[in-house]
């Protein structure tokens, strides 16, 4: 027992604080970072000097389609390890006075990416899907232009390989990033393009990439371009050195000089000079050229034929927020499909990350992911029936599936076209591959957000030609890897084809309240990404979090879910927990049937950004989570 001493020493302390917390009003947050607020702008996103690079753009009159796009871009640069120039970028943009749009950053298959090819091959390696090198000069002369690595050590390769010139798709980010500019933006290429430039011609290396360098270099280091630029001399870069991508700084300076040619014919014209150079002039024909002739299936004439459209997006409501998603060629519509079966339950009643609230998501995104893994693919090749699968009706069938006391450990995909809960003739998909441990996962993506002083919303998710990647000749230029994405399974909406896009874990979102701007949030993190972003925007709208404690918050995130990449493994009832979380919450949800893995404190792959506008006032306020990174800068 306190002695009476202690016991009014005590009271004492705590009246005084009391006293002092009431005049101060101090926040009951306890997060590694403040809330950044402003007035004028906010960016965020995966580095300090990307999101540099767009505040500069705002501070110089651009609005937040313009600050994005200097984001992204100068992310194309440093962020190598998730994210290049030679990857995609699906984009949602919010201006004032207009609806909500996505630019369909997302490349196509090359043209002799069949179905057939990628079968043929796999039965002429004897059915092994994994290989002892990437494509490279040395693998050629050998007499072997089919050699793939999966994404990550440890992880197998699918039919379509994870790594190498055979997984590269059409670079989308130039024209996403100019159809952005074009249709949505003030500025020219060139202003938004300036500080990916000067960061190509050089900038000092961080901890992250420095260690990406050293761990993939055993793959990339056999294609001889890769090697001269991510190993200069011969060796890793020590933190802090200054990095230099003097190929990749020549071919932006030339895009540029093509739109200041143009200038005279006025910003539209010249903007699309400037695209045309890349994507039907002498870059395309140097890629085309060196994927051509390092075993690759994309040629100049892929690039040429593709350009980023301008489509509508998924919508949804939640009680009483409009949330926007891109089209089914992403997965971004089954968050829609999560939030309109967890609609139906008092989330604040079960309280933040209890047992019943983080079985009851878990449940939830299972459902989700099942839809997504049966249905969702290109439309431009495949018909979904996007409006039953986005209905309240269909979302209350669904919900019904949902044990509160028990996980499920099978793949239940609906029924959409017949309006019911159950698709009588699924059956349980497994692949019987080994988990890839979790120090081994792939980080690829990275994220970029911006509100404007006059409430313009800018939400993407750069990702795409990774660290390890083939690096296109003297263009500089890394090669995508997201053909793994789709299948070989003749069955299925994902199935490959020409011309067809892989349905992508890409997500960006964003959120209006009472058709005003509100939110916009994305994050890294492969098929987690809808998991994080759900956990963050309920944390805010269900739980009254600030943006800063809404991505700090202890996250959880099933597996349950066909993978989006390597081999598409399927790991039923398997459940991430950080280990902040309570141990009582994690025997709960083991009695339920979970399968639990517990992860580090801050081990889940997602790391969002959010921000969040305030309509009334004006203010922007920001948050960025520390798990990968993130920054976020408001003015």
């Amino acid at each position: 027992m306190l002695t009476q001493r202690r016991f009014l020493c005590l009271l004492s302390i705590a009246t005084s604080l009391a006293v002092f917390g009431a005049t101060l009003h101090i926040s009951n947050a306890d997060t590694f970072r403040p809330v950044v607020r402003g007035r004028r702008g906010v960016v965020a996103g995966g580095q300090p000097l990307s999101v540099e690079a767009g505040m500069r753009i705002l501070q110089r009159g651009g609005n937040a389609v313009d600050a994005g796009v200097a984001t992204i871009l100068a992310a194309s640069v440093i962020e190598f390890s998730h994210f290049s120039f030679g990857g995609e970028v699906p984009i949602l943009i919010k201006l004032k006075g207009r609806d909500v749009a996505v630019v369909e950053g997302m490349g196509t298959a090359p043209a002799k990416a069949t179905r057939e090819f990628f079968v043929n091959r796999a039965q002429q390696r004897g059915g092994v899907t994994t290989a002892t090198a990437p494509d490279s000069g040395a693998t050629l002369r050998a007499g072997n232009s089919n050699g793939d690595m999966p994404t990550m050590p440890g992880a197998k390769s699918g039919m379509i390989p994870s790594t190498g010139p055979l997984a590269a798709t059409v670079p989308a980010v130039l024209d996403a990033c100019v159809t952005a500019l074009d249709q949505f933006g003030t500025k020219s290429l060139s202003e938004v393009m300036q500080p990916a430039i000067e960061l190509a011609d050089g900038f000092p290396i961080d901890e992250l990439r420095v260690q990406y360098i050293a761990t993939r270099a055993p793959i990339f280091s056999q294609w001889p371009d890769a090697k001269r630029i991510f190993l200069p001399n011969g060796a890793v870069p020590k933190v802090g050195d200054v990095f230099v991508q003097a190929d990749l700084a020549r071919t932006l300076r030339s895009i540029v000089a093509i739109e200041k040619q143009n200038s005279r014919r006025g910003r539209h014209a010249s903007l699309m000079a400037a695209r045309d150079y890349f994507y039907k002039g002498p870059v395309a024909k140097r890629i085309g050229d060196y994927m051509q002739t390092h075993g690759g299936l994309l040629a100049a004439s892929d690039l040429a034929g593709w350009h980023a459209k301008v489509g509508l997006p998924a919508k949804g409501e939640y009680r009483g927020y409009e949330v926007y998603k891109t089209g089914f060629w992403a997965q971004g519509p089954m968050m829609i499909e999560v939030l309109n079966l967890l609609e139906g339950y008092d989330l604040k009643k079960m309280g933040q990350n209890s047992p019943e609230y983080i079985h009851t998501v878990t449940e939830a995104l299972k459902l989700g992911f099942a839809d997504r893994d049966r249905f969702y693919g290109d439309p431009d090749f495949v018909k979904v029936p996007a409006q039953q699968l986005l209905s309240k009706d269909y979302a209350v069938m669904r919900r019904s599936l949902i044990d509160g006391q028990k996980a499920s450990l099978s793949q239940r995909p609906g029924d959409p076209t017949n309006m019911k809960p159950l698709m009588a003739s699924a059956g349980q998909i497994s692949y019987n591959s080994p988990p890839v441990p979790e120090i081994e996962k792939a980080n690829d993506t990275t994220c970029v957000n911006v509100i404007d002083k006059e409430g313009n919303m800018f939400s993407a998710t750069p990702s795409g030609a990774w660290l390890p990647a083939v690096v296109a000749g003297d263009t500089g230029v890394l090669m995508g890897q997201r053909l793994q994405s789709a299948l070989t399974d003749p069955n299925s909406p994902n199935v490959v084809a020409p011309g067809k896009r892989p349905r992508i874990t890409l997500t960006p979102t964003l959120v209006l309240r009472d058709g005003q701007p509100y939110m916009v949030l994305s994050t890294p993190g492969g098929d987690n990404q809808d998991q994080g972003l759900i956990q963050v925007l309920l944390n805010i709208i269900e739980f009254g979090m600030n943006p800063q404690e809404a991505v700090e918050a202890p996250r959880f995130d099933t597996q349950h879910y066909v993978s989006s990449f390597d081999n598409h493994e399927f790991l039923a009832g398997v459940l991430n927990l950080e280990s902040r979380l309570p141990a009582e919450v994690m025997s709960q949800l083991v009695r339920r049937g979970h399968k639990i893995t517990v992860q580090a404190p801050w081990g889940t792959g997602s790391s969002p950004t959010v921000i969040v506008y305030d309509a009334k006032s004006g203010v922007i306020s920001g948050g960025a989570d520390p798990r990968r990174g993130r920054y976020a800068v408001a003015w």
